[in-house]
């Protein structure tokens, strides 16, 4: 849901690169479980080998709001990553 809220452009990316990996981006649950009421919520963002992972306890306030905010830093963060590297190096056998 929110992967797709990103390729769908209903958050404003910022640069031309975020815009280019928003098609890539990945967002998995890494819990147990699909309920948010869950002791140990582990959310993973990945744009092809670059990820973040993202852990949360039930009983923040506006948890899924909290979540998708973290989900859209991560992406623009790995972006960074995505910007500072070397010239011609392969990410998912393209050169970048």
């Amino acid at each position: 849901m929110i992967e797709d809220s990103v390729k769908s452009g209903r958050y404003p990316l910022d640069t031309e690169l975020q815009k280019k990996f928003a098609g890539a981006l990945q967002v998995i649950n890494r819990s147990d479980s699909e309920d948010l009421k869950d002791s140990n919520i582990r959310i993973e963002t990945r744009v092809h080998e670059l990820y973040v992972v993202n852990n949360y306890i039930s009983n923040i306030q506006h948890l899924p709001g909290v979540i998708e905010l973290d989900v859209i830093d991560s992406f623009k963060m790995i972006c960074r990553r995505l910007e500072r590297l070397d010239q011609g190096v392969q990410i998912d056998g393209k050169k970048h």
